[in-house]
């Protein structure tokens, strides 16, 4: 299964970013409200400058405590970023992440970004993928 096929699968292929210079309460308060676990920073909504998780505003409240909440995402987002192309296997995507320790990737195509995925997204492909297989091979051993 390739990339495309992933993002074909999600239900919206929309990446939600914010602007450099954003606070990381504002951050906070998109990520609670749309129920996501990561925003992509940029400043057109087409380049990657960073990406900004749950996980990245926990462990800074949890150094410097709830002041940090005034700072901007800039500060605190993940500026190296790893991305994948649409036609990347997602075996290879997973195991990327799984490497990396990290759950969301940015498509991207030429210095575009065209869709986000997450370690879930790419689970959830793989396990669908798998189940076909299993009735492939179930229907072959029964005659149908």
């Amino acid at each position: 299964m390739h990339v495309q096929q992933i993002l074909k699968s999600k239900s919206d292929d929309g990446v939600v970013t914010v602007a450099p210079g954003t606070s990381l309460a504002k951050a906070a308060e998109i990520l609670s409200s749309r129920r996501i676990g990561a925003v992509v920073v940029s400043a057109d909504g087409k380049r990657v400058a960073g990406i900004l998780s749950e996980r990245d505003i926990v462990r800074e409240l949890g150094r410097r405590g709830p002041a940090c909440m005034a700072d901007s995402v800039d500060t605190v987002m993940t500026a190296t970023i790893s991305t994948c192309k649409r036609d990347d296997k997602a075996d290879a995507v997973l195991q990327k992440m799984t490497d990396g320790r990290f759950r969301h990737m940015p498509v991207v195509e030429g210095d575009q970004m065209v869709g986000l995925i997450s370690i879930g997204d790419v689970v959830k492909a793989r396990l669908m993928e798998l189940a076909m297989e299993k009735d492939a091979l179930e229907g072959m051993i029964k005659g149908f």
